[in-house]
């Protein structure tokens, strides 16, 4: 069944509720190192940076749409070398994970990404998903990186 597209006043309170929910992951949450809106376009377009381990930093992009609120987070640069182990790699992960998969963006670059219809978007959800793209890149950042740059590693 297709989602209806969400009206202007329940995109603002769903932004709200969103940017809530923002506010307390950057004064509560230690791996939340900033968050900020995306005032320049006009969207309802959040960013989320992140402190990691395996990877020091990234950016969780979220963008409220009519249905869906949208979400992803870049993983690494297009691979110099060992595209097809490295591709297979990934997409065998695919099927483990729940709400967002691994996908080839601009420049080939690798992203996670993913999307909730607008009527499941509550706190837990959004906790959900923070925790899972944080979980994820952390695990296969360094593995995927070793295979698509795999001659900067050795020597």
């Amino acid at each position: 069944m297709t989602q209806r597209p969400s009206t202007d006043a329940e995109l603002d309170d769903l932004a709200s509720r969103i940017e809530a929910w923002l506010e307390r992951q950057r004064t509560g949450n230690p791996v939340v190192a900033a968050v900020e809106r995306d005032e320049e376009s006009g969207e309802r377009r959040w960013f989320v940076r992140v402190r990691g381990e395996a990877k020091d930093v990234f950016t969780i992009w979220f963008h409220l749409r009519q249905r869906t609120l949208h979400y992803e987070t870049y993983v690494m640069p297009a691979p110099e070398e060992n595209q097809e182990q490295l591709y297979e790699y990934l997409l065998r992960h695919n099927t483990k994970l729940y709400g967002a998969a691994f996908a080839i963006g601009v420049e080939d670059a690798i992203f996670l990404t993913g999307q909730l219809g607008n009527d499941a978007v509550d706190d837990d959800e959004l906790d959900r998903v923070l925790g899972s793209l944080y979980m994820w890149v952390e695990r296969f950042f360094q593995p995927a990186l070793r295979l698509g740059f795999a001659s900067r590693f050795t020597g």
